[in-house]
């Protein structure tokens, strides 16, 4: 953890001012260099070797992702199979292993294959956002014994200052509150867990992969028209961008080049957004474009579907960043295991030569994954939409005590450093009387300037739970 250099009498603490502006469109730290000055990581898949004071990377393993022939019925038959082997690998322990337990399919497939004496669910009060219900309704299914429980509005808001200590660095995504008291719940009983992270990148899960309409005859047309020669494509995607014709967003989507369409799982602030509400010394930074382009040329060439260009740059950017940086961190807050079977290197094996058309199809996304899912749990279970961990930030920042206590944040002295304060000021303000939807970029920098008062205001000390009047 970033936290222990702290305390080294010879680290000098500096805010990488770089890391601010690509995080406000990612939502996480997207950059190698974190956003502690000096302080780098190790990239995904790579080792060093640190010899007379010269230090060398190397990189031990990446994903072949290419296009496989496998007909339907084979390849369910070898998603289930390595998945069945893969929880039954993680499940050895000297201890208990539990397992997390939401409405989705991919921790819903582990569970139901592992059949653990415990699993866990969480979500906020009751109905839209409390995923528990289903879960609890699952587990009844498959005679489980799950463990749940309901958030307060309260609670979040308190815990979440510590949320951010425990991050190192500022990541927005809401997630990383259910998962933090989820960790906690599991934390009780049991020291490891099971979750289902790996499998909307490895399989194709997520709906930003192109699937952006609901009406079957524009995903009919879609699908024939990628058939196109790449120049054609490209003419029709061009055509598309930024026209609100019905399909247009899905037809620019699915035809343009993954490098000019897709960043990843998240785009908060897009960049020209970024640099208006940032002084003119934080907006000196490496480009969105240039942070994934990097990624991209490691595939160019190989001759990949833009679906699977799409899943490549998700499991080196947001999935390393943001999806597995926020499971390690949460559960280890809790002293708790946490272990992945959907990500194990034989399922890896299996996904990387998944033929697209099985990717997503007119029915859904990760559709073999789901077929294989569909051995194991009802259809109401393997068929269900992607929700993510559903947190209600809209809720509560047009909630008064909410809104106030986030606006009294904006306020502080420090902000205006970063920010011209004055918009960000209306931006809230604008967002609490309906007037605007910016729930999620006010979360953003809510997220990073917990994160600075923390670390730089109170010099990294742990906070106290909070109280919202």
């Amino acid at each position: 953890e970033i936290k222990s250099l702290l305390r080294h009498p010879d680290f000098v603490k500096e805010l990488n001012a770089e890391a601010l502006k690509p995080y406000m469109t990612f939502q996480y730290p997207a950059i190698g260099e974190t956003f502690f000055k000096g302080v780098y990581k190790l990239p995904e898949g790579h080792y060093f070797t640190y010899r007379d004071g010269k230090m060398d990377i190397h990189r031990y393993y990446d994903e072949d992702f290419r296009e496989g022939k496998q007909k339907l019925g084979e390849l369910v038959n070898s998603i289930d199979q390595t998945v069945c082997d893969s929880v039954k690998a993680h499940q050895i322990a000297d201890v208990e292993v539990g397992s997390f337990l939401s409405s989705g399919v991919d921790s819903s497939y582990v569970a139901a294959v592992a059949r653990p004496q415990h699993t866990y669910s969480i979500g906020f009060g009751k109905g839209t956002y409390n995923e528990s219900q289903q879960a609890g309704e699952l587990a009844e299914l498959l005679k489980l014994n799950n463990t749940a429980e309901s958030l307060t509005d309260e609670e979040a808001f308190a815990a979440f200052p510590r949320i951010q200590w425990h991050l190192d660095e500022p990541d927005s995504n809401p997630s990383c509150v259910p998962l933090y008291f989820l960790s906690a719940l599991a934390a009780k009983d049991v020291k490891v867990v099971l979750s289902g992270e790996g499998a909307d990148e490895l399989f194709a899960g997520y709906i930003d992969y192109g699937v952006h309409t609901k009406f079957k005859p524009i995903k009919v047309v879609t699908r024939w028209l990628t058939h196109l020669p790449a120049g054609a494509r490209k003419a029709i995607a061009r055509f598309c961008k930024g026209k609100t014709f019905p399909g247009a967003w899905h037809l620019y989507a699915n035809l343009a080049p993954a490098e000019e369409s897709f960043i990843g799982q998240a785009r908060v602030f897009e960049e020209s957004q970024s640099e208006q509400l940032l002084k003119p010394e934080y907006r000196k930074a490496p480009s969105v474009q240039s942070i994934v382009d990097k990624t991209y040329a490691r595939v160019e060439g190989k001759g990949l579907s833009e679906l699977k260009k799409k899943q490549y740059l998700d499991m080196h950017q947001w999935m390393p960043g943001d999806i597995l940086l926020k499971a390690d961190k949460m559960t280890m807050a809790h002293s708790l295991e946490l272990r992945v079977p959907l990500l194990d290197k034989e399922l890896m094996g299996v996904a990387e030569q998944v033929p697209t058309k099985y990717l997503i199809t007119d029915e859904n996304t990760k559709y073999a994954f789901r077929q294989a899912a569909g051995r194991h749990l009802p259809k109401e279970w393997y068929d269900r939409e992607k929700l993510g961990f559903p947190v209600p930030i809209k809720k509560w920042l047009r909630e008064e005590k909410f809104y106030k206590y986030v606006r009294s944040v904006f306020e502080c002295d420090y902000v205006s450093q970063f920010f011209d304060q004055d918009a960000l000021l209306k931006m809230i303000d604008d967002n609490y009387a309906g007037k605007t939807d910016d729930r999620r970029k006010i979360w953003t920098v809510y997220s990073f300037l917990t994160w600075y008062d923390v670390y730089f205001v109170h010099d990294g000390e742990k906070p106290d739970v909070i109280a919202i009047a």
